[in-house]
């Protein structure tokens, strides 16, 4: 009955959500991101890079068209992609990726990851360290071998539909929608952001065992992790305080914490990651 209510009272956020929130990944397309990417190099394009056929992106698409004398038409296709240079060339799936590649291509595959919950740094269309690791995650999620390889077979589980959590989750607090899960920027954020006042109790998502508790590496400040059945670990980043122990068992709703601005964090608020196996899913579908 406990998490009944939250799920009500938490459910007028959850609708302004929905309606402020991007559209989902199967709408978006990497090609689209692709072209952001290489228009962003040139200084065309400053928004988001995300995947969507937006005014923005036709816009920097015109203005690139008349920097390089080709008819102004908004549409980005083989001459302009080519007028491009480096960023606009090689559509994804006309060449295996490896470390080093850069183009179309792999910024398509960067976009293509980061849906499926390995996100690699930024959008800059460049396979270095940081998307080889990425890469070789997902290869091991999808039970490929972890070659580090961007070849057909691992496109081709690009293709298939991300990973969603096989659990129903509790609202780990009541608190309105910041940052939601997809592109930021040039970046890609994993999680919800969840803003709250600082010391708001924060609550498990479901029952489960706690595996971490602590001051997290990197950006996360303060961080508990819970795991759940069916490989479903639940992250609570940038508590203020940690009222869980390694090891603990919690219900949901048990407190695991308060709000904080640990680590990298603009303010008060919690960050809220799903991952499945490993993989980082958008946490809304399981929470309503």
């Amino acid at each position: 009955m406990r998490t009944f209510r939250r799920r009500l009272a938490v459910l007028p956020f959850v609708l302004v959500a929905l309606v402020l929130a991007p559209t989902a990944a199967g709408s978006r397309d990497a090609g689209i991101a692709a072209l952001q990417v290489a228009l962003h190099s040139r200084d065309l394009y400053t928004g988001t890079i995300d995947g969507l056929r937006g005014p923005a992106t036709t816009a920097a698409v015109r203005r690139f068209q008349r920097r390089a004398g080709l008819p102004v038409d908004g549409v980005a296709g083989p001459r302009t992609r080519r007028a491009l240079g480096r960023y606009g060339r090689h559509l994804l799936g006309s060449r295996s990726l490896t470390r080093g590649a850069a183009g179309w291509d792999v910024a398509a595959l960067q976009f293509l990851l980061a849906w499926h919950g390995f996100p690699s740094a930024t959008f800059d269309g460049g396979l270095g360290v940081h998307t080889e690791r990425a890469l070789r995650r997902f290869q091991r999620w999808a039970r490929l071998a972890p070659d580090g390889v961007a070849g057909p077979t691992t496109l081709a589980a690009l293709r298939r539909p991300p990973a969603r959590s096989p659990l129903a989750l509790a609202w780990p607090l009541q608190g309105p929608l910041g940052d939601g899960f997809g592109p930021r920027g040039d970046r890609f954020h994993a999680g919800l952001d969840l803003l709250a006042p600082q010391a708001t109790p924060v609550g498990a998502a479901a029952s489960g065992r706690v595996v971490f508790a602590g001051f997290g590496r990197g950006s996360w400040g303060n961080l508990v992790v819970v795991a759940h059945a069916d490989g479903v670990r639940t992250l609570y980043a940038h508590l203020a305080t940690v009222a869980v122990r390694r090891g603990q068992p919690v219900s949901t709703g048990t407190p695991v914490g308060t709000v904080g601005a640990t680590g990298n964090a603009s303010g008060p608020h919690l960050h809220f990651e799903v991952c499945v196996r490993g993989a980082a899913v958008d946490p809304l579908p399981a929470l309503l």
